[in-house]
């Protein structure tokens, strides 16, 4: 199960599993956002190729209009991901504490 949520300082929490499954939810909803976008991960369980591919999908579409993603509260595991992927390279993340 995976929610996305806007919250009132602007940013979007995102909880659960953002997997196959859930990649197309994801999708449609972070492609009606706009300019920067900040995504609270401090409660993203996990993250698969798929939902690499969102993020990847989004910050292109963002970086086209002067935007940008980024990662906060990110876990251990879902950041390990990211590096090792090489997302650290396109996304600003910021690891949890």
């Amino acid at each position: 199960m995976l929610t996305l949520e806007s919250v009132a300082d602007g940013s979007v929490a995102i909880t659960g599993r953002l997997d196959a499954a859930q990649a197309p939810a994801a999708q449609a909803f972070l492609d009606r956002l706009t300019g920067p976008i900040e995504l609270d991960c401090s409660r993203l369980e996990y993250i698969s190729s798929a939902g690499l591919g969102v993020l990847l999908k989004t910050q292109k579409r963002l970086m086209a209009g002067a935007g940008r993603l980024r990662l906060r509260g990110v876990s251990r595991h879902v950041h390990d991901i990211l590096v090792y992927s090489g997302f650290d390279q396109i996304i600003e993340i910021e690891a949890a504490e």
